[in-house]
């Protein structure tokens, strides 16, 4: 994965979230601090999440917005928030959502990245007990 798409500010390893909505939220306002995308973006990954889950398995989402919510990405990029305690996905726990902001169809490749780093259990199991920011960096670079 591009480098450029990981702003090491983007990561955050030690969040809690009392929900699905509210962890979405946080991945969100993270893409939103970065200058990745305008605040109107957060509530199109809430709106995406209601339609299909983001859930990929192995304790990951990938949360992102709709294609109608385009036009509030700035840049392409990812944000990593990890959830030690976990959070209830509809009946999932999610220990590590990776946002996505990207513009045109520039979130197909990035998805087919993710999913093979993804796959790989030793690389979801090095991403769900990250606790610092270099072990994520190192993982998805």
């Amino acid at each position: 994965m591009r480098e450029d798409l990981l702003d090491p500010r983007a990561i955050r390893l030690d969040e809690r979230a009392a929900d699905r909505d509210e962890a979405i939220r946080l991945c969100g306002r993270v893409l939103v601090g970065i200058g990745a995308v305008a605040e109107p973006y957060v509530e199109a990954m809430i709106e995406r999440e209601r339609s299909i889950s983001t859930y990929v398995g192995e304790g990951v989402a990938i949360p992102h917005g709709t294609a109608a919510a385009k036009e509030d990405v700035k840049r392409d990029a990812i944000c990593v928030v990890r959830f030690p305690a976990g959070v209830d996905w509809d009946g999932d726990q999610v220990t590590v959502c990776v946002g996505i902001a990207a513009k045109n169809d520039g979130h197909v490749p990035l998805l087919a990245e993710l999913a093979e780093i993804l796959m790989d259990p030793e690389r979801a199991r090095t991403l769900r007990e990250a606790t610092e920011t270099r072990q994520v960096i190192e993982e998805l670079t």
